[in-house]
């Protein structure tokens, strides 16, 4: 039986034994380097454990197969250390970007985040990566020597930049953020510990980044199939996915549709792994980094889809917005998500008294951006089923969102 040939560490590759450390310091472990015990604190997180009953796109109770945020890390996480391993990359800490990534989604998705950044938007909005950054570095309250998390630089970094940097070099917002600046929370931890806002972030952090896109192309496709919003002879009309559909109803012409769409999804991530595997040592060779400084001083990023993977990634997400992302039923389920969150937010802030004790402590003393902040961060932690569940105890027309 053939063995596959082990990928010797890349001389740019993330090395724990040589993190820039933690904000706050603590004793080495005797068991696990730096990297590890990012993913183990991250794992053993309340925020971590939420993601169970947070909604990927369907809400959470609308059937046992569709993916929840939990089950949409864990497939990140997967393809992010298969990227890791051929790439000769740290598997750890592409692991803990992976497991991180999500961790700052309010309930019900992007309609939650939408809802909460329109409550906000006057005290600077809210963006679910600078919610990430703010559970793992203050709202995570477990440790008797710190709050949040204390994890290391290069996880924080990752999670801050692991879409590309902030800043340029002269210190303006990045095109993604040209418009409404970057999120304060993000600023002023990085006022605290620089995060470099204007470079790249480890190899690690862009795999972890790119297997996030692998994987919603895949169990997007899954999830929309299942809930009947299109068919496979529809998506088949995506081209990538019409030739690997050919080529299994070639050699396998008499196969169940269940077993025909598992074989498109697990073609479709191999196809895209092997694509960013190829094109990224395409990149590492032009660029010959020699340590992991220099990746993060690249002029782009070096690990992407091809230009012709680009292109089909760019096809199926422009396939999926109109047939599931805007389907009227999952537009009609979304609005009524807002309306839960905007309705919770407005009872809060009239009655603050309803806030549990740990949250409502203080609040009085707050200025109207901190009490608004602090609002959102608790209607951000809750879970699909738990707002919900807080809706109607102060509401009597709590949609049932299915």
């Amino acid at each position: 039986m053939a063995i596959s040939t082990p990928i010797a560490r890349a001389p740019y590759a993330a090395d724990p034994a040589q993190s820039r450390g933690r904000r706050f310091s603590e004793p080495q472990s005797a068991s696990r380097n730096d990297f590890r015990r990012d993913c183990d604190r991250i794992i053993h997180s309340a925020a971590f454990r939420r993601l169970a009953h947070k909604t990927q796109v369907f809400v959470y109770h609308e059937g046992d197969h569709y993916r929840t945020r939990l089950t949409h890390t864990l497939e990140v996480v997967q393809i992010a250390r298969s990227l890791a391993r051929a790439l000769g990359l740290d598997e750890d800490l592409a692991e803990c970007l992976a497991l991180a990534h999500d961790l700052g989604h309010s309930p019900f998705g992007h309609a939650g985040e939408r809802a909460l950044d329109a409550c906000v938007s006057a005290y600077g909005g809210f963006d679910h990566n600078a919610q990430a950054l703010r559970i793992v570095t203050d709202l995570e309250r477990r440790y008797a020597d710190f709050d949040g998390l204390n994890l290391t630089w290069e996880t924080l970094e990752g999670l801050v930049k692991h879409n590309g940097p902030l800043l340029t070099h002269d210190g303006k917002p990045t095109a993604r953020y040209a418009e409404h600046g970057v999120p304060a929370p993000i600023i002023a931890y990085s006022n605290l510990q620089d995060l470099e806002l204007w470079s790249f972030a480890s190899a690690e952090a862009q795999v972890a980044a790119i297997a996030d896109d692998i994987a919603y192309d895949a169990h997007d496709i899954d999830d929309g199939l299942r809930a009947g919003l299109f068919g496979l002879d529809d998506i088949a009309t995506v081209p990538l996915i019409g030739d690997i559909r050919a080529e299994i109803d070639a050699r396998h012409p008499k196969l169940d549709d269940s077993r025909r769409v598992h074989e498109v999804l697990r073609r479709i991530i191999t196809r895209m792994i092997e694509d960013v595997t190829t094109e990224s040592r395409h990149r590492v060779a032009a660029l010959a980094p020699r340590m992991s400084a220099d990746v993060r001083r690249a002029p782009h990023a070096i690990i992407a889809f091809s230009e012709a993977m680009t292109t089909a990634d760019k096809n199926i997400k422009g396939f999926l917005y109109p047939r599931m992302y805007r389907h009227k039923w999952v537009m009609q389920v979304m609005g009524d998500a807002e309306r839960v969150v905007r309705e919770l937010f407005g009872h809060y802030g009239a009655n603050p008294a309803d806030l549990p004790a740990e949250w409502g402590e203080g609040l009085e003393r707050m200025g109207e951006s901190g009490r608004a902040r602090r609002i959102a961060d608790y209607i951000a932690g809750m879970t699909d089923r738990y707002a919900l569940v807080e809706h109607a105890r102060y509401f009597k027309d709590t949609p049932e969102l299915r």
